[in-house]
């Protein structure tokens, strides 16, 4: 990855629009990490689904969206799995595309149970996909921020 700012702005110094993209998943990711810190899970996501708001506007590609999102989070401190994600979904919302926020869990090798977050689109993961994904039961499926409003979230017992 980039160990510095400056090896960041190289690849996106003749770029406005990926500078432009990358500066507001900066500051969604920020906002995430506080939110996540601070308040509760249920508020932050109604707070979240009014910047999740489809647009009319030309689209951003998903490749794009998760580019943006995997080279900016390692610069913030803090930002794991469920972070990434719900940017993910909150970006991919804006832009019509159809999203699912996944949270499952597993055992690691200790026998400690782990968690894990990732979005997936047209049924395929789009960001969080690590290893051997099979091994998460999927606990909670948050779907995409337009009908959240209609509905909580959905416990499913086994993908």
């Amino acid at each position: 990855m980039f160990k510095t700012v400056e090896q960041l702005y190289k690849i996106v110094k003749d770029n406005w629009s990926d500078r432009f993209l990358l500066l507001k998943v900066a500051i969604l990711l920020i906002l995430i990490r506080v939110g996540l810190q601070f308040i509760q899970f249920q508020t932050l996501r109604n707070l979240l689904a009014k910047i999740a708001q489809p647009k009319q506007n030309k689209q951003v590609s998903i490749y794009k969206i998760i580019w943006a999102i995997t080279i900016v989070s390692p610069y913030i401190p803090g930002v794991k799995c469920l972070a990434r994600a719900i940017a993910a979904q909150v970006i991919l919302s804006k832009q019509n595309y159809p999203n699912q926020l996944r949270i499952g869990i597993s055992k690691d090798n200790q026998g400690q149970f782990i968690a894990h977050a990732w979005v997936e689109s047209r049924g395929k993961t789009v960001i969080g996909g690590i290893g051997n994904m099979t091994k998460y039961y999927n606990v909670l499926s948050l779907p995409e921020w337009e009908y959240y409003k209609y509905s909580k979230f959905i416990l499913l017992r086994n993908k």
